[in-house]
Order: structure tokens, then C-alpha cells, then sequence
């Protein structure tokens, strides 16, 4: 799958991922109006309104992007409605040829850990059938607890072709409180991306590993530190607009080839007929704004990598 997600980015010219984080504020009053007179103002309103949001969207934008990242949660908070809708999600994202990145930031140790890979990249034998559950291409996972949580991980994902993207620099600004603790004179995530990095080794693509790493937008100090620790693992890069980072600051996540790393833009997309810069578009064309905030963040980040 990292080799369909290269060729991908080297087609559309956009190394960009849509997160489809979808809240209920960001979904415009007419979806909401319908959604709520079929199913009322339940988890099933919610989940339909989640759904008839994120479909608008990936049919604006499917034709510019290599990829979108659903954020789980959004669709958990929901119950049962909201991960049918994340289910959806998925599969038509899928059905649009879309790589799909479940941020699922899962972690634990042994079978449970086995599962969760099961659950989203592998298969799971139901008596003597063998079926997929969400199936997403890559899956976000919290490496705390060490090579027994990854492991499964990697199995699965060396047996499925598919790929995880690791915590190793988060975009939060509490980030630091852990991740930037001193482990024998180095910060603790130099040593998360060099096990990043270890994991890849063993399970390669053609050019890049199905094991990638997250590092945020709003630290491209670390980036470029870890860029090089990592040379042959992909990054996935939040915290690009809404959270502050810009084109200028990702050059570095960059390899010299111009791969090696694909940028997140949630909110900055999905809700941006809420902007000023795309408030012409309104409510109504809420899909048409995240295309035209979709090709203006492959042009700023198109600028950055040409200037570098």
C-alpha cells in the first residue's frame, strides 16, 4: 500500500491528506435539517448528518488528493451509528480509490494488540471463514508500549501489504511534556524514531517502508532531525493551517526527491466555507470550498518544496 501511496502523490502532485474529522458544528444547518427529520436528534441523526457530510466532501475533492484520514473518535462518540458511518466512510473512500488512513492511534500489548491489527488492516477467522472488518490501508498506532505493541502490527502489515504510521512528535503543545524528555542525553523521540526506522527495515516497499511515523507540522526543527533518522519512512504531518503550521515549515519533512512525507489538513478543509477566505462559498457549497482550500494547500506546499 505505501507503493499505491507514492504513486498516488507523484500522480496528483498533492502530498496532502484530508482528515475527515467531522463535528457536528462544522456540518452545514441543511444536512443537519434532513438528517434529523429521517432519524431524529439521535446517534442514528448524528451519524446519518457525519455520513452526507464526509460523502460532499470526497466527492469534491477525490480527483485532487492521494488520501484521506478519517479520525475515529469523531464517528465513536456517536456509538454503533457513528462507526457504521466511519465504516461508510471508508469503504466509498475506497470505492473512489482513495488510500485511507485510519487514525485510530491504537496500542496495547500481545492478543490485544493482535486484534486491534486484525480489526483494521487484517482479516479475522469467524469459524471457518476468514473476513475484513474496517479495512483501512494504514492505521495510526501509539508505540508506548514498546516492540510488543508493534509487532503485531507489523505482521499483519507485512502480510496484508498495508501500513502503520507511528507517534513520534506530536503537533499538540503538550506534546513535550513526555516526548521531549532527555533519555540519555538525547530526546525520547530520536529514540521512538530510531525504532521507527528498526520496525521499517524489515518491512520495506519499493522505496519507502509500509512503517511511517507522525510528526507534526508545528515542530520542523524535530522534522528535520527526524527526517533524517528515518530516511525511508513516510511521515505523516498534522498541525499543517488550523493549527498553525504552514508550506514554508514542511520543506524538511521532505526528502530530496520530493516524497517522503504527505501533510494533514483537517478543519482547514473540511469546514472551510467557515473561513472568511471561503465564505463566498457558503453553507450550500461547503464541498466546493474544501476543493478550492484543497488546491490551495498543495500550491502553498508545491511553492515551499520548489524553493527549497
Amino acid at each position: 500500500m505505501i507503493n499505491k501511496l507514492v504513486s498516488k502523490i507523484r500522480k496528483t502532485g498533492a502530498p496532502v491528506v484530508v482528515g475527515l474529522d467531522p463535528m457536528l458544528a462544522y456540518v452545514p444547518e441543511h444536512i443537519l435539517a434532513k438528517a434529523f427529520h429521517e432519524f431524529g436528534e439521535t446517534p442514528e441523526g448524528a451519524a446519518e448528518a457525519v455520513w452526507q457530510y464526509n460523502k460532499g466532501i470526497v466527492d469534491a475533492v477525490c480527483d485532487l488528493i492521494p488520501a484521506v484520514k478519517p479520525q475515529i473518535a469523531m464517528y465513536e462518540q456517536f456509538g454503533v451509528p457513528g462507526l457504521q458511518a466511519f465504516q461508510k466512510t471508508v469503504d466509498y473512500c475506497q470505492e473512489k480509490d482513495l488510500v485511507v488512513i485510519g487514525d485510530v492511534k491504537r496500542g496495547d500489548i500481545g492478543s490485544t494488540s493482535a486484534a486491534y491489527a486484525a480489526g483494521h488492516l487484517g482479516k479475522v477467522r469467524i469459524g471457518k471463514s476468514v473476513c475484513s472488518a474496517f479495512h483501512e490501508d494504514f492505521a495510526t498506532v501509539n508505540p508506548y508500549l514498546g516492540t510488543d505493541g508493534i509487532k503485531p502490527f507489523v505482521d499483519v502489515c507485512r502480510e496484508e501489504k498495508k501500513g502503520i504510521f507511528i507517534l513520534v512528535k506530536t503537533s499538540n503543545p503538550s506534546s513535550g511534556e513526555f516526548q521531549d524528555r532527555l533519555i540519555d542525553g538525547r530526546p525520547l523521540y530520536e529514540w521512538v524514531g530510531e525504532k521507527v526506522a528498526e520496525w521499517g527495515s524489515t518491512c520495506m516497499g519499493d522505496s519507502y517502508s509500509y512503517i511511517g511515523a507522525v510528526v507534526g507540522a508545528t515542530y520542523p526543527e524535530m522534522g528535520k532531525v527526524l527526517r533524517r533518522i528515518m530516511p525511508k519512512a513516510y511521515i505523516l504531518v498534522p498541525g499543517y493551517g488550523a493549527q498553525g503550521g504552514k508550506g514554508a515549515d514542511l520543506v524538511h519533512f521532505f526528502n530530496e526527491d520530493g516524497l517522503g512525507a504527505i501533510v494533514n489538513s483537517s478543519r482547514g478543509i473540511i469546514a472551510a466555507y467557515k473561513q472568511e477566505k471561503y465564505a463566498a462559498f457558503g453553507a450550500e457549497g461547503y464541498a466546493e470550498a474544501a476543493r478550492a482550500a484543497v488546491k490551495d494547500m498543495t500550491e502553498d506546499i508545491a511553492n515551499a518544496l520548489s524553493g527549497r
